[in-house]
């Protein structure tokens, strides 16, 4: 049975059969977290729902729901408690353990198979700056899958910055040196010290259009740019024509070229909008 049968049958006694038909079909579970998504109607029955989940999977010992969409310059989730306490997990993907708390620090799932994309295109010895650390999410597979020389992990958030550098421990990585801070401040820092990257993550949702400058800045001919952002599909060669003439734009501002060598869809993102990656490969002067 699904776990929305196992629902209906659990709460049948309890709620209309109409609010039953609009019972979650399914849940996020990280660690011993689950974290369900419930409509609004149901909100007067959240804990009934919970204590119905635990029985069901008596693993989890926190039930949460989310209550609304990342948001804020922080990214951070809108997640209530509603069954249990803890809310810090230590989640395993990819060979690398990521630990964060559900209630203060989004982690997204459906981006393993790009982290792991992103660190097979690792060079040994490469010099690398992921320009949104947050705890982690690439840096942690680059450093640990691949053989890079140095990783600058830049992040803002002073939440997320603490579980970088705990993961980092976790992990036994030392490769890696972590900055606090705003990314275009910080990537000029790393510019006057003589440092330039082979590559340069932006993983960032919403398109960070006012960090290209620093990234073009700072990598080096022929270095590779990862660069996170919004398709619509619905406009699907429109919406990548603008995408690749606003990296273009960027680029001969500092009078460098770019070549698009692949554009990778991540995930679903909305109805008709996929979250992807464009990889572009930078030139200091004109492509041959």
């Amino acid at each position: 049975m699904s776990f929305k049968q196992l629902l209906q049958d659990k709460l049948k006694e309890k709620i209309s059969d109409k609010e039953l038909e609009i019972l979650p079909s399914g849940f996020q579970a990280v660690g011993n977290i689950a974290i369900l998504n419930l409509n609004t109607q149901l909100l007067k029955y959240k804990k009934e729902i919970a204590q119905a989940t635990q029985e069901l999977f008596p693993r989890f010992k926190t039930i949460c729901n989310k209550t609304g969409e990342i948001s804020g310059t922080f990214r951070e989730p809108q997640i209530e408690v509603i069954l249990g306490k803890e809310t810090e997990v230590i989640n395993k993907e990819s060979g690398c353990l990521f630990k964060f708390d559900v209630t203060k620090i989004m982690f997204a799932k459906g981006n393993q198979n790009e982290k792991r994309r992103i660190a097979s295109q690792v060079e040994p010895g490469e010099t690398i700056i992921d320009m949104f650390a947050g705890i982690g999410y690439f840096t942690l597979p680059m450093a640990k899958l691949a053989k890079p020389k140095i990783i600058y992990s830049i992040e803002l958030n002073p939440t997320a910055f603490k579980y970088l550098n705990e993961n980092l421990k976790l992990n036994k990585i030392n490769n890696v040196k972590t900055i606090n801070g705003n990314s275009n401040v910080e990537v000029s820092k790393l510019f006057d010290q003589g440092i330039i990257a082979d590559r340069v993550m932006m993983g960032y949702l919403p398109e960070p259009k006012e960090f290209l400058e620093s990234a073009f800045k700072i990598i080096k001919d022929k270095g590779i740019i990862h660069y996170e952002c919004i398709v619509n599909e619905k406009e699907h060669d429109k919406s990548v024509e603008e995408i690749e003439l606003r990296l273009k734009t960027e680029a001969e501002k500092l009078n460098k070229t770019i070549k698009i060598l692949k554009i990778n869809k991540v995930k679903d993102y909305a109805p008709h909008l996929s979250h992807c990656t464009f990889d572009v490969q930078v030139f200091s002067a004109t492509k041959q």
